[in-house]
C-alpha cells in the first residue's frame, strides 16, 4: 500500500522538490487563491493561467525593448525558478522568481506575487545589465479566454486624467477592435458581471497602458505596457521617458478574474492604496461639504460677495454641514482680492478667511501650482518669489513646451517652480486657509526631453517630486482637494479628488459626472473622498436640480456652486434640498454608491446602490427628455426576490412597499433616492 501511494504521487513529489529547491524543470506550477494556477513553461518562457478547470490566460509572456530592439521571455534559453516567503501590506504570501539569462540580452526576472487566500496575483519585471536605458516593459502579454464566448464582452476605458471633458467608455469588444486604457481595464459581461481586471498598482515611475483587443479570429489579447504614452490619453506629444541604471523594474501589474467585475475594481483600488500609502496627512474629520465659487460666481469674485456667501451659509443653510463643518472655497479669480500680485498684499483674502471663520465655516482657496498662465507674454518674465524667469522653468518637450488648457507646464523639479510654490503656499497659510483646491496637476506629469533634476527621467517621477514638495509646504494645515489630475497617481497626495471634469447644472452635466462614477466609483477606495464637482441649481427645473444634488450624494461628497451672494430660484432650492437631513446622513461614510449596470458606453448607469448601517439606498436617474419607467430587479440590486421591503422617497418623503420587478416612474430629467429598510 505504501509503495502504491509513493508510485501514485511520484510526479507530485518530484515537482514539489523542484518547486521548493529552485532547480530547473520543464514546468513549474504556481498556485494562488483557492484554485488558481500559473503553469510556467521553463523551456519556452511562457505561462498559462487557470482557475480550476477554467482557462483564463494562454501563451502569456513578458516583453521589453532595449537598444531599439524588442525582446521577450520567449527569447531566453536559460530559465530557473526560486521562491521565498514574504509578508507585506498585501498579506502573507510568496515571491516566485523566474530568472532568465541569454547571451546578448539583459538578465530578466519575472516576479510573480501570490498571497494566501487571495484569488489574484501580481507580476513585475526586473531587467539587469550594465548602464541600461529602458522605456518599454510589458509584464503581461497574452490571450484572455472569455468564459462566455457567445456574448460580446465589454472592455472598459479608464482615462489617465479628468481633463478636456474626457469620458470613461465601455467598448463592445468585437472582431478587429482594440481598446487602450490608462493604468487599468476590466473585460466583463454586464449581465453575468463576470470578468477580468488587469492594471498597474504603482505609479511612481511609469505610465502604464492596458490594451485589450480582439482579432479577426475572435481571440482576445491583453497587453500591460509600462512606458505607454498617447496624446489623446496621457496628453504627451513625445515618447515615455527612459529609466536608467544597472537594474530597471516595471510597475507591478495586478491580474484577477472575478464573479463580479465591480468587486474586482474595488479590490484593485484597495491594492493601490496599500502599494502607495498616503503621504498626505490622515484625514480624521467629517466628509467635506461646502461651496466653491467657480460654479457660478467665477470671475466676479469680490470680498463683499465672498462674505455674503458665508453669511448665506450661516443664516440660511445652517443644517448643510458634515460634522458641523462646511467649507467656503474661493476658486480661480481669487486674485481679484490681491494687491501687487502673488507676492503682494493678501489682507483682503485674510479678511475673507477671518469672516468665514467668524461664521463657523472653514475658508478654502484655489491654485494651479505647476502651470504658467501668462506664457504668451514671453519667457523673460520673472517668476514670483524667485530669481528665475518663467522661460527657465517651463517643461522642455521636444523642440518646444507643453501647452494645454491655455496654460504652459512648469518643470516640477526646477528650483524656481518650487520656490514659487513655497512663496504662495506660505501666503495662504498666513491667511489661515484650511482647504486648498489644486488644479491642472496633469501638467506636472508630462514627459520631458530633460528635467532640471537629471535624476528625474519620467513624467511620473516628476509628478512625485512636485507633489511631495507641495505637501511639504502645506505642512498638514489644509484639506487637499485635486481637480484636474492623474486618476491613479494622485491617491497618495490628496484627500479629495474630483471624479470628472467641470460640471454645472444641466441633466447632461449630471449624466457626464455619473459616467465617471458608473465606471470609476471604485476610486472611493483609492482616495478618502471622490467628488462630483460644484452642484449648481441656478434656474433649472426641479427635476434637474434633484438630479444634480443626487449626483453628488452618489459620488460621496457635496460641494455647491451657486452665487449665494444674490437671490434667485437657486437660493430657495438650496434651502429646500440642502437641508434634508436624511439625504445628508448618507454622506457620513464618504463612500460612493455602486453602479447597478455597466456597459453604458459614454453614458451612465441609471441605478446606483449603497448599503449603510442596515439600510440600502437606491438612486434612480432619468437622463432623457421623456418620462421613463424603471423595472427594479431585486437580483440586480442585492435584495431577496421573495421579500417585500418598506421604502421611503427621501425627497418627497412618500413611503410605500417595494416588491421585486416593481416599476418606478420618473419624469423627464429627474431623479429620486429611496431608503430601503432591510427588514420584511
Amino acid at each position: 500500500m505504501i509503495f502504491k501511494f509513493l508510485f501514485k504521487h511520484r510526479a507530485l513529489l518530484i515537482l514539489s522538490i523542484l518547486f521548493f529547491s529552485g532547480r530547473s524543470a520543464s514546468a513549474i506550477i504556481i498556485g494562488y487563491g483557492k484554485t488558481g494556477k500559473i503553469d510556467y513553461n521553463l523551456e519556452t518562457g511562457t505561462f498559462n493561467v487557470s482557475d480550476g478547470p477554467k482557462q483564463l490566460l494562454l501563451n502569456g509572456f513578458s516583453q521589453a525593448e532595449y537598444q531599439k530592439t524588442l525582446f521577450s521571455s520567449k527569447d531566453y534559453k536559460d530559465i530557473t525558478y526560486s521562491k521565498k516567503a514574504i509578508k507585506d501590506g498585501f498579506g502573507n504570501g510568496f515571491k516566485h522568481i523566474l530568472l532568465l539569462k541569454q547571451v546578448g540580452l539583459p538578465t530578466m526576472q519575472q516576479v510573480f506575487y501570490t498571497y494566501i487566500h487571495k484569488d489574484y496575483f501580481m507580476i513585475s519585471i526586473i531587467l539587469k545589465g550594465a548602464n541600461l536605458s529602458i522605456n518599454h516593459i510589458v509584464p503581461i502579454n497574452g490571450n484572455l479566454i472569455d468564459q462566455q464566448p457567445s456574448d460580446t464582452p465589454t472592455s472598459l476605458f479608464v482615462p489617465f486624467d479628468n481633463d478636456t471633458f474626457i469620458s470613461y467608455n465601455t467598448v463592445p469588444l468585437i472582431a478587429n477592435v482594440s481598446n487602450p486604457s490608462a493604468e487599468v481595464t476590466a473585460l466583463y459581461h454586464d449581465q453575468s458581471r463576470k470578468g477580468f481586471v488587469i492594471g498597474s498598482i504603482d505609479h511612481t515611475n511609469w505610465k502604464t497602458g492596458v490594451i485589450t483587443a480582439m482579432n479577426s479570429d475572435k481571440k482576445i489579447s491583453i497587453q500591460a505596457i509600462c512606458g505607454y504614452t498617447e496624446e489623446s490619453i496621457t496628453r504627451d506629444k513625445i515618447i515615455h521617458g527612459y529609466l536608467t541604471g544597472n537594474s530597471v523594474s516595471s510597475a507591478k501589474v495586478f491580474f484577477g478574474a472575478f464573479d463580479d467585475w465591480r468587486l474586482g475594481m474595488e479590490t484593485y483600488a484597495k491594492l493601490n492604496r496599500i502599494s502607495e500609502p498616503p503621504m498626505v496627512f490622515k484625514w480624521n474629520n467629517a466628509t467635506p461639504v461646502g461651496w466653491n465659487s467657480w460654479g457660478a460666481m467665477q470671475e466676479k469674485i469680490t470680498l463683499e460677495k465672498a462674505n455674503q456667501v458665508s453669511d448665506f451659509f450661516a443664516d440660511s443653510l445652517k443644517s448643510f454641514r458634515s460634522g458641523d463643518v462646511a467649507f467656503i472655497d474661493l476658486d480661480s479669480y481669487w486674485d481679484n482680492l490681491l494687491k501687487g500680485g502673488l507676492t503682494g498684499d493678501y489682507s483682503k483674502l485674510k479678511a475673507f478667511a477671518d469672516h468665514a471663520k467668524s461664521k463657523g465655516l472653514k475658508p478654502g482657496i484655489y491654485w494651479a501650482p505647476f502651470v504658467d498662465w501668462g506664457f504668451a507674454g514671453g519667457g523673460n518674465r520673472k517668476a514670483e518669489g524667485t530669481d528665475y524667469t518663467f522661460g527657465e522653468m517651463w517643461t522642455k518637450v521636444d523642440s518646444g513646451y507643453h501647452d494645454i488648457d491655455g496654460a504652459r507646464a512648469l518643470d516640477p523639479t526646477h528650483p524656481g517652480t518650487q520656490q514659487r510654490i513655497a512663496t504662495v503656499i506660505n501666503k495662504f497659510k498666513e491667511c489661515g486657509f484650511e482647504m486648498i483646491k489644486i488644479d491642472f496637476l496633469g501638467h506636472a506629469a508630462i514627459e520631458s526631453d530633460h528635467f532640471y533634476d537629471p535624476k528625474i527621467t519620467t513624467g511620473m517621477q516628476a509628478y512625485k517630486t512636485g507633489m511631495e514638495f507641495l505637501l511639504k509646504q502645506l505642512d498638514g494645515k489644509m484639506l487637499v482637494y485635486a481637480a484636474i489630475s492623474p486618476s491613479m497617481a494622485s491617491g497618495r497626495y490628496v484627500h479629495v479628488r474630483r471624479i470628472a471634469c467641470d460640471a454645472f447644472k444641466s441633466i447632461k452635466d449630471t449624466e457626464y459626472t455619473l459616467n465617471s462614477v458608473s465606471n470609476g466609483w471604485w476610486q472611493t477606495y483609492l482616495y478618502d473622498y471622490i467628488d462630483a464637482d460644484h452642484v449648481v441649481f441656478s434656474d433649472q427645473s426641479d427635476g434637474e436640480n434633484k438630479a444634480r444634488l443626487l449626483s453628488a450624494i452618489v459620488t460621496g461628497t457635496c460641494i455647491t456652486g451657486d452665487d449665494f451672494s444674490r437671490q434667485g430660484k437657486w437660493t430657495g432650492t438650496a434651502r429646500h434640498l440642502l437641508s434634508n437631513a436624511e439625504i445628508l446622513k448618507i454622506l457620513e461614510d464618504g463612500k460612493a454608491f455602486v453602479p447597478v449596470e455597466g456597459n453604458r458606453g459614454k453614458s451612465a448607469s441609471q441605478l446606483f446602490v449603497k448599503e449603510l448601517n442596515g439600510v440600502k439606498y437606491l438612486a434612480v436617474f432619468n437622463y432623457s427628455d421623456e418620462t421613463k419607467d424603471f423595472n427594479i430587479d431585486f437580483s440586480r440590486i442585492g435584495l431577496k426576490l421573495d421579500q417585500v421591503y418598506g421604502t421611503e422617497n427621501l425627497i418627497s418623503r412618500k413611503k410605500e412597499a417595494l416588491k421585486n420587478n416593481q416599476i418606478i416612474r420618473l419624469a423627464a430629467k429627474d431623479a429620486a433616492i429611496f431608503k430601503i429598510t432591510l427588514k420584511p
